[in-house]
């Protein structure tokens, strides 16, 4: 399978869970990543800046047009959706969904209907069931579906919905997310 876009979804507990999975991507990945987490409107860059020193991933905020390049982690700014377009990203203050600006549903909706079966959607821990929606979508439109294992969560309630939400999902723990990545990916890790 050949896959675009790696799309990630986190709210409480995030933080943990993103530094995990970032600090295990190698160097060359060879697809997009792009995140959504849940954070205060009035952020600034320091995310970025944390995330940056996780990984050997290029960590980018988006703006609005710019260009999905394989190998890149791409962060949705605070107080901006983060939709997915041909090619490219773009940035909505449209109301927000499920109490989130980012919403993670808005994301995995819009990877879905641009890249159906060459996305793979990731829910990582959180307090509420934003990305259980967009999840289930990407499952529809034949996309490969990730789920963090709740016991493995800080916080259970946004892997559980996304559970309830899909058939028969990957429930992986953290540790065990990048090496599916990775299987699923065809990508082999070269020492």
């Amino acid at each position: 399978m050949n896959f675009e876009i790696v799309v990630i979804g986190a709210s409480l507990g995030g933080l943990n869970a993103l530094e995990v999975i970032l600090s295990e991507l190698p160097r060359n990945f060879p697809v997009a990543v792009a995140i959504a987490q849940h954070r205060h409107k009035f952020s600034d860059g320091e995310l970025v800046d944390y995330l940056q020193e996780k990984t050997l991933l290029p960590v980018i905020e988006v703006e609005d047009k710019q260009p999905i390049i394989p190998g890149r982690v791409f962060l949705a700014p605070a107080n901006y959706h983060l939709l997915v377009e041909p090619g490219y990203f773009s940035l909505s203050t449209d109301a927000p969904v499920t109490y989130a600006r980012p919403s993670i549903d808005v994301l995995f909706e819009s990877a879905a209907d641009v890249y159906r079966t060459q996305v793979i959607g990731i829910i990582l821990t959180g307090a509420n069931n934003d990305g259980a929606i967009g999840l289930a979508k990407i499952q529809v439109y034949g996309g490969t579906i990730i789920v963090q294992k709740p016991d493995t969560a800080e916080c259970p309630i946004m892997p559980e919905a996304a559970i309830k939400a899909v058939k028969m999902p990957q429930i992986l723990p953290l540790s065990e997310i990048v090496p599916f990545l990775n299987s699923q990916i065809g990508f082999q890790v070269l020492n």
